[in-house]
């Protein structure tokens, strides 16, 4: 078939349906806003065709009208960073929201991607943060949205969001409400404040260089070429990791039986280190990222749904030579990383202790020279968003039955739940060198399936 366009039909600022009263109109972003990534994370839901009585005029409306009550709970999304990029100004300066269509139908743009490669869906994401990076992020707006129609009447609901103003919590609890709000008409004064706005009081920003050394150069860079592939992990497939685990248990290996993401990340992350050795020809430490929520962790209850980066990377090091291979080896070192900082956070005796202890763990392996500062380490982030409820954001038509994420510029594995809740969906973002070494591992042939 012919090339895959997308042509943008319109683009329009939508405000909150209220204006945001003055005592609210400076968001102070936190210490965990200050350390999250400069980046815009785009994420892509996809909705095929739904027989009702829903008319594309009916359904941008709602979509629209929806969507501008849903800023009046999270304003910041509407709003822009101060000159000092430690606040932002919400003055209902809006997100920019684009209306497009695809020369294609749905079934014909995933058999594309799945022939050609994930780069594909870039062409979904909202058309003015291509050329968003850390240069100019805070100069561009928080939030944006595109939605996209397929010829089929599928739909592409596709979102970026500045990172150090929006974590994942945030995000997905954004995207759950709009499309309840959108699916069931909801009058402003009957949605709920299902966010709160008091991470930057509990949490201020810092001088960053009295907590942290130098910042090390970002993993990456314009040689390093990403690619993305998506794949299913499915029920069969899980319940056979569980017995495996069971007999770990069973033979005294394991005092725990380790959750389904842990069990998936260790076999992503085994796996991951066999490709390495093969494509670089020596076996090389790795440093996983396994980003934790801190937000049900530690002994402030109200933050449990404060706005924000509520998130930590737990590092999590193999040493050639010292770590041992097998996969209980391998759980047990996340295990026991998490458990460390949850424990020393949770006992903390006060916000200032907790940030204490962040840096200090960022200090001792993502800034220290000899791993995060090492090209001779192998870097990547495992990210569970299993349990977040942007499986179940369904508009009006159906929930989504795909999505996708941004960045491809890292390696970095992303968990989620499938539409039945039985599976784990997967995307693998990987150098391109390591790809080809990783699909082939007999750990993952047996344990995914190509969407």
């Amino acid at each position: 078939m012919d090339s895959i366009k997308v042509e943008i039909l319109s683009t329009k600022l939508i405000k909150p349906s209220l204006p945001t009263p003055p005592h609210l109109q400076c968001y102070n972003i936190s210490f965990f806003d200050q350390i999250a990534n400069k980046e815009q994370v785009p994420l892509v839901l996809l909705y095929p065709h739904c027989n009702n009585s829903i008319t594309d005029v009916e359904m941008d409306e709602r979509l629209e009208h929806s969507f501008s009550k849903i800023l009046t709970r999270v304003h910041p999304a509407a709003g822009r960073y101060a000159d000092d990029e430690c606040s932002v100004i919400c003055l209902d300066q809006g997100v920019p929201y684009t209306k497009a269509k695809v020369n294609c139908k749905l079934d014909n743009f995933l058999e594309q991607v799945a022939r050609n490669g994930h780069d594909l869906t870039v062409l979904l994401w909202p058309h003015d943060i291509k050329d968003v990076d850390e240069t100019n992020l805070f100069a561009a707006p928080i939030f944006t949205v595109q939605i996209t129609k397929f010829e089929c009447g599928g739909l592409a609901v596709a979102i970026s969001i500045s990172h150090p103003v929006m974590d994942g919590f945030t995000t997905m609890s954004s995207i759950f409400e709009w499309a309840n709000a959108c699916r069931l008409g909801t009058p402003i004064e009957k949605i709920n404040n299902f966010l709160s706005f008091n991470a930057g009081d509990i949490f201020p920003t810092r001088d960053l260089s009295r907590y942290f050394k130098p910042p090390i150069p970002q993993e990456g860079s314009k040689e390093d070429i990403f690619v993305s592939k998506r794949f299913v992990i499915k029920e069969a497939a899980i319940l056979k990791l569980r017995e495996k685990f069971a007999n770990f248990i069973d033979s005294g290996a394991l005092n725990f039986q380790p959750s389904r993401v842990e069990m998936i990340s260790v076999l992503l992350w085994r796996a991951l280190i066999h490709a390495s050795e093969e494509v670089n020809g020596n076996l090389r430490p790795s440093l996983m990222g396994f980003p934790l929520n801190l937000r049900s962790k530690i002994n402030l209850p109200q933050i449990s749904k404060s706005v924000g980066n509520l998130v930590i990377d737990v590092p999590v090091i193999f040493v050639p030579g010292e770590t041992q291979m097998e996969l209980h080896h391998l759980v047990l070192l996340i295990r026991n990383a998490v458990t460390n900082i949850v424990a020393l956070c949770a006992g903390a005796s006060s916000p200032d202790e907790i940030v204490s202890h962040v840096a200090n763990l960022y200090n001792g392996s993502f800034q220290a020279p000899e791993w995060g500062g090492n090209d001779d380490v192998d870097k990547f982030t495992c990210s569970s968003l299993c349990r977040f409820p942007m499986q179940d954001a369904d508009f009006g038509w159906g929930k989504p039955s795909l999505m996708f994420f941004g960045l491809k510029d890292m390696n970095m594995f992303w968990l989620h739940d499938t539409v039945c809740r039985t599976g784990v969906g997967l995307q693998v973002d990987l150098d391109e060198r390591l790809m080809p070494a990783f699909e082939s591992d007999l750990d993952i042939k047996a344990l995914v399936e190509h969407f």
